[in-house]
């Protein structure tokens, strides 16, 4: 597939970016749809076996979305302008800048700016943006907040300043830099999109965001910062100074009981992915003890299950209160890991390749729709009658 879609270059190009990288001593590592595949795993890019995980190829790539690869490589966040500026070096700021981002009104900012111009006082604006900003789109709640806070709405200068916000949401109103999204490219930059210096020294941008560069399918790596990967060197290097022990990531060992009593004990302040209000709360109920209970763990504090309902199921049949629900023997081979819950995306797909027929492509078309659905309440277009024929 590699071969036959020209994605070669893209994956040496970030292997060479990643062995630098670590010629330096930087941690760093791949993550997200990248670990689906063989060849980052055999690269290094990523620390995961995604045969023995049983992940899906077409998950990162497929002939059918007809996109390029995209990975995320996440560097020490305190040493991540060292790449940058390597890469600057090594491509030429001909060749090489990072994607920009859009940053759009929003109803409050809206209120504001609006408010600004028109001449309105500063707390008078701030309190609009405060109590009216949510509620701009409601008429009846609208009213409803600015007599709360004794606004006369029939005010000339009001009711333009509402109107004139409600025409700006949405609208461009400045360009940031993206967190890491490096564009290169074989020709200048400057012959084919428009660049420009950011307010950081020494970085440039392209006033493109990514996915406008997605669309023209330009190359491009995801260069992102991690603080918690320098917190892990530093741990290694305290290791080998008081105690001799050489270790890196893949040397951690995977299974730990006092660890996981420590974190079935929501003991997990400053613990990178399950340090958050909501992933505690979890912790004492699911009570993971394996590495693939952490998998699950980080994955159904997420709005799809929480929304799917598919929380309390799971924790039912863990807890032994419900007995797994698996219908056929080819979805017990998907589901059994997650106790006949669907939790994550590879299995959507799975379900759909072995108990619908589709290919591995088209269950990544199901897996992009139902993502889209998410945002927009429709499918993308054309796929509902490919789905209904298939």
């Amino acid at each position: 597939m590699i071969g036959r879609l020209d994605y070669a270059p893209y994956f040496l190009t970030v292997n060479t970016i990643v062995q630098y990288a670590r010629s330096l001593g930087i941690v760093c590592q791949g993550r997200g749809s990248a670990a689906n595949s063989a060849v980052c795993y055999v690269l290094a890019v990523t620390a995961i076996d995604p045969v023995r995980s049983g992940l899906l190829f077409e998950r990162f790539v497929s002939a059918e979305r007809n996109e390029p690869p995209d990975i995320d490589v996440d560097f020490e966040s305190d040493r991540r302008e060292e790449v940058i500026q390597w890469i600057y070096r090594r491509y030429g700021r001909s060749h090489a800048a990072l994607c920009a981002t859009v940053m759009r009104y929003q109803p409050r900012g809206a209120l504001r700016e609006v408010g600004k111009v028109l001449g309105l006082a500063d707390d008078l604006t701030a309190q609009m943006a405060k109590h009216l900003g949510s509620v701009l789109d409601d008429p009846d709640l609208l009213q409803a907040r600015a007599q709360e806070i004794n606004l006369d709405l029939r005010d000339r200068r009001l009711a333009l300043t509402l109107h004139l916000a409600r025409q700006l949401i949405g609208f461009p109103r400045q360009l940031g830099t993206h967190p890491g999204g490096f564009v290169l490219t074989r020709d200048r930059l400057d012959e084919l999109v428009p660049v420009q210096p950011t307010a950081m020294e020494d970085r440039q941008i392209i006033t493109w965001d990514k996915d406008d560069i997605d669309v023209l399918r330009f190359m491009k790596v995801d260069i992102l910062g991690l603080g918690m990967l320098g917190c892990l060197r530093r741990c290694f290097e305290l290791l080998d100074d008081r105690f001799g022990i050489r270790m890196d990531i893949a040397a951690i060992p995977p299974e730990d009981a006092r660890t996981y009593a420590m974190i079935s004990r929501a003991d997990t302040l400053g613990t990178f992915q399950i340090e958050s209000r909501a992933q505690m709360s979890m912790l004492p109920r699911l009570k993971p003890k394996t590495f693939y209970d952490l998998v699950v763990q980080v994955a159904i504090v997420r709005p799809g299950p929480i929304q799917g309902d598919m929380v309390h199921p799971y924790l039912r049949r863990r807890e032994g209160l419900e007995d797994p629900d698996c219908p056929s023997p080819a979805l017990e081979a998907i589901l059994g890991k997650t106790l006949g819950v669907p939790l994550f995306q590879e299995q959507a797909m799975q379900v759909a390749i072995h108990c619908a027929g589709f290919t591995p492509g088209e269950a990544d078309q199901l897996r992009r729709s139902m993502a889209t659905f998410k945002f927009t309440g429709l499918p993308p277009p054309g796929f509902l009658r490919h789905s209904i024929s298939t």
